[in-house]
């Protein structure tokens, strides 16, 4: 499978003065902020940028929540391009926060720099 390199966001979406984003840019966006619509994603991502990976055990600990529950909200940050697997040891599952994804969305509010493009392939999206 041949990589494509693509551009994403030339401006950030919600400072003052940014003009309109195209319907499909606003869609990715959206969908990544309505996986951080939820208290208790948001907890899992806080806790995943503080360390390289965490144990899917680590957060049924810490948030007092089942194993099924917590599942329910790594997939939908998985599935919104925010964590990802980082490897897995017997039954435990190991997650891992995709940087990337957290810093285009911090330029879309215009608290960082302009990511320059991002390399897609089947496995992983990379921001540079």
């Amino acid at each position: 499978m041949q990589a494509k390199r693509l551009r994403v966001l030339e401006q950030p979406c919600c400072a003052p003065g940014a003009p309109p984003l195209r319907p499909e840019i606003a869609e990715g966006l959206a969908r990544r902020f309505k996986a951080l619509s939820d208290p208790t994603r948001v907890a899992i991502v806080n806790r995943l940028a503080g360390a390289d990976e965490v144990c899917v055990c680590n957060f049924t600990l810490r948030l007092g929540l089942s194993q099924p529950t917590v599942s329910h909200h790594l997939r939908i940050l998985r599935e919104a391009g925010l964590i990802e697997v980082s490897r897995k040891r017997g039954t435990w599952v190991f997650y891992r926060l995709v940087p990337e994804a957290v810093e285009q969305l911090a330029f879309a509010l215009g608290g960082s720099p302009a990511p320059e493009g991002v390399l897609a392939t089947a496995e992983r999206t990379v921001a540079w």
